[in-house]
């Protein structure tokens, strides 16, 4: 079986699945003369950094701590976006990074003085809301809902951008297709459209599902094309999803089998600590060899050895009846999955590995006590 020789849990990245969606990434960078940016929120395994620095223009961060990583271990481009920023950060920021994007006018103006100084090579933008919303549920991640703290709306935008802003930045998508990011773009290009005359750069955010097998990427590329004739800018993406969409997967053995109505298999990954997005979205993982409840003879529910009682991964039926020992491998795990874990009740946090494209399988870093132990005090 795959796997057999790991550790439980273990995450395990495919090289090469990576690669092939890295290859898009590039031609779309060929075709467009656009930059595409590696979203570290949703994918910083670093030790495949120098890799995929090979395809790329670089990466964003949300914050210091990432976009340190980013400088560290990939070196190129490097962005940073947050809502707000702390005086001691913005110090190291303004020297790690190429672009730096506030959320609002407020913000910038009390760092405004960083990027007025002859020796700051960082570009300063500002994050707009285009109050356009796309997306059809998960309103946790719905930068455009009613309420969000996220950009500055239309009614908050001076005549005259404040010296010193040099690009504009929208994110609106999480999981989609071109044709949402085109009816944003008319709706950012309604309200802002004037402003691109007065900047450098136009950065259209991340949830972009470049590399699905759906994705409509000829009708991306015009657009991307569109916007840099019609409006003289550099055009930046920032995909996290799609660099290692289909890549990953989280290998986890079968604890113990209880019973009540169903059978309920007790694994050692959880969906509270090691894919919280199955509890915080909701979805449904795809599980290797797993489908869905009463398709197969055998149904029963996966869960936890937290104490959570509503750490619940989901129901599966299974061809075979499964058994205590044998492991479990769920797919697409690679993203928003180590970046963010946690060790809620002592849970090990799993290892991670990498699918070599030679079909090795090499672990990269294993986790134990101290790990747990160092977070605490």
């Amino acid at each position: 079986m795959m796997f057999e020789g790991l550790p439980t849990p273990c995450y395990v990245v495919d090289e090469g699945r990576i690669r092939h969606n890295l290859e898009i990434l590039q031609q779309l960078e060929k075709d467009t003369g656009c930059h595409v940016l590696l979203a570290q929120k949703a994918f910083s395994m670093y030790s495949l950094y120098p890799m995929i620095g090979r395809y790329i223009s670089g990466t964003t961060a949300s914050g210091l701590y990432e976009a340190r990583l980013g400088y560290e271990e990939m070196g190129k481009e490097n962005h940073v976006f947050a809502p707000a920023y702390k005086e001691k950060d913005m110090e190291e920021l303004v020297q790690i990074c190429d672009h730096v994007i506030f959320n609002s006018f407020a913000q910038y103006e009390k760092y405004q003085h960083y990027f007025l100084q002859q020796e700051c090579t960082a570009s300063a933008g500002i994050r707009v809301n285009p109050e356009c919303s796309t997306q059809e549920g998960h309103e946790i991640y719905d930068p455009c809902g009613s309420g969000s703290r996220l950009g500055v709306v239309k009614s908050e935008f001076p005549d005259q951008l404040p010296e010193g802003i040099e690009g504009l930045h929208f994110h609106t998508l999480c999981e989609q297709n071109a044709d949402d990011l085109i009816t944003t773009w008319h709706a950012f290009e309604e309200k802002f459209g004037s402003y691109l005359k007065q900047v450098k750069w136009l950065n259209l955010g991340g949830g972009h599902h470049i590399t699905r097998a759906d994705y409509q990427l000829d009708e991306l590329k015009k657009l991307i094309c569109e916007i840099r004739r019609k409006y003289n800018v550099r055009v930046y993406l920032e995909p996290g999803e799609a660099i290692a969409l289909n890549a990953g997967y989280l290998v986890t053995e079968v604890m113990d089998i209880v019973h009540n109505g169903m059978d309920i298999l007790i694994l050692d990954a959880s969906a509270a600590c090691h894919m919280p997005d199955v509890l915080e979205m909701p979805y449904r993982p795809p599980l290797k060899d797993g489908y869905l409840p009463g398709e197969k003879p055998h149904t029963c529910r996966l869960s936890s050895m937290t104490c959570l009682a509503g750490d619940v991964i989901g129901d599966y039926s299974f061809a075979q009846k499964k058994q205590v020992g044998d492991r479990l491998v769920f797919e697409d795990m690679a993203i928003y999955s180590m970046v963010k874990n946690n060790t809620f009740n002592g849970m090990p946090l799993p290892g991670i590995a990498v699918l070599r494209e030679d079909g090795d399988v090499e672990m990269i870093k294993e986790f134990g006590y101290e790990d747990f132990k160092g977070r605490l005090s």
